[in-house]
C-alpha cells in the first residue's frame, strides 16, 4: 500500500495530477523490457533532418513553428538549446523524446528513426516542473520508474538512494514532495530521470524559475553528473550564461518559423567549475552568444559585427 502524506488524496491512476505527455511515457516504461541494454554505455547520437513543425489555427493559416531544422549531435555532447522566447526550442525537444510528431523531417536517435508515442528506455526528460507524485515519498518518486520495469526491489531501492546521494537529498529521501522546497523538488525529478541511466537527457528549462544560486548550484550538479556518466544532452534555456558554463555546443534557433542562425562551439575546458564563471574567457563566450541571440532577434547579421562568426 502506497504511503500518504495528510492533505494529500491518493487517487486511484496518475490521471489526476499529470499531464498528458508525461502519463503516456510513465504508462509505455512499463512495457520496456529490463536489462536491455549496459549499464555504462555512452551517450547516443542524435540526426535531426529537415524537421518542420506546424500548429492548427482555426482562424488563420496554420502556424509554421519550425521551419526545416538541420542539426547533428554526436554521442556524449550536452547542446545548448537557444533562441527567442516562443521560438519552438520546446517543441524542437517533445519531438525529439517522441512526445510529438513533425509535420516533416525526421529525428534519429543512435541509428533508428523515433516515432511518436515510442518510449526509449534509454531517453530521459525533464520538465519545467518536477511532477513529483504528491503520495509517494521522495525515495519512493525516484525509484518508480525502476518499479514499471520490473527491476527487483532491493536493486531499485539501492539505485534511487545512489542518485538521491548524488543530487543532495539523502536525508531529504521520506519526505513527500509538498514538503520540500522548488529546488529539491527540482533535484529530485532529476534523480528520478537519471535513476533509469539515461543515454540521451532531455532538459526543458527546469531551474528557470529558480533563483541565481540555487541555479548555478544545479548547474553544477548537471555537469558533474555529465562528466560522470557522459549521456548525450540537449538542454533548452534562455540564460547565455546557463549555456556557455553548460554546454560543448549552443544551437540558436531564430524567431518562427525557427531555424538554425548559430551553431556554435562551446571553447572552454571540459571540466568546469564556479571560477570559470570569473574568467574572461567564459564571459567572451557569453558576449558572442549574445550576438548570436541578436541575429535570431533581428535577422540582421550586421549586429555582430567583430564579434566572430556565427556559423558552425
Amino acid at each position: 500500500m502506497l504511503n500518504q502524506a495528510p492533505g494529500n488524496p491518493r487517487p486511484t491512476d496518475l490521471t489526476v495530477v499529470l499531464p498528458a505527455s508525461i502519463r503516456r511515457v510513465i504508462a509505455s516504461v512499463a512495457d520496456t523490457p529490463p536489462g536491455s541494454r549496459e549499464p555504462d554505455a555512452p551517450g547516443m547520437p542524435v540526426r535531426i533532418t529537415g524537421l518542420v513543425r506546424r500548429f492548427a489555427n482555426p482562424m488563420a493559416a496554420p502556424v509554421e513553428v519550425l521551419a526545416g531544422i538541420d542539426l547533428d549531435v554526436p554521442a556524449s555532447e550536452l547542446v545548448a538549446l537557444l533562441g527567442p522566447s516562443g521560438c519552438g526550442k520546446s517543441t524542437l525537444l517533445r519531438l525529439v523524446a517522441g512526445l510529438d510528431a513533425p509535420d516533416g523531417g525526421s529525428v534519429v536517435v543512435d541509428g533508428r528513426p523515433l516515432r511518436r508515442r515510442e518510449h526509449r528506455e534509454d531517453v530521459a526528460f525533464v520538465f519545467q516542473e518536477a511532477h513529483l507524485l504528491p503520495w509517494r515519498t521522495l525515495l519512493k518518486n525516484v525509484l518508480l520508474p525502476l518499479e514499471l520495469r520490473g527491476v527487483a526491489p532491493g536493486e531499485r531501492r539501492d539505485r534511487a538512494l545512489d542518485m538521491l546521494e548524488r543530487v543532495g537529498l539523502s536525508d531529504a529521501r521520506e519526505r513527500y514532495p509538498a514538503q520540500l522546497s522548488g529546488g529539491m523538488q527540482l533535484r529530485g525529478s532529476l534523480a528520478r530521470s537519471l535513476v533509469t541511466q539515461p543515454r540521451l537527457l532531455l532538459l526543458d528549462e527546469p531551474f528557470a524559475a529558480l533563483d541565481e544560486i540555487t541555479r548555478q548550484r544545479l548547474d553544477g550538479l548537471i555537469h558533474e553528473l555529465w562528466l560522470d556518466r557522459r549521456f548525450t544532452a540537449l538542454f533548452v534555456t534562455h540564460s547565455l550564461r546557463e549555456a556557455a558554463f553548460l554546454a560543448q555546443r549552443a544551437v540558436m534557433l531564430s524567431r518562427r518559423p525557427a531555424h538554425v542562425v548559430a551553431n556554435r562551439a562551446i571553447e572552454l575546458p571540459v571540466e568546469r567549475t564556479e571560477a570559470l564563471r570569473t574568467t574572461a574567457a567564459y564571459n567572451q563566450v557569453v558576449e558572442r552568444l549574445y550576438q548570436d541571440l541578436l541575429i535570431a532577434e533581428t535577422g540582421d547579421e550586421r549586429s555582430t559585427e567583430g564579434s566572430g562568426e556565427a556559423g558552425p
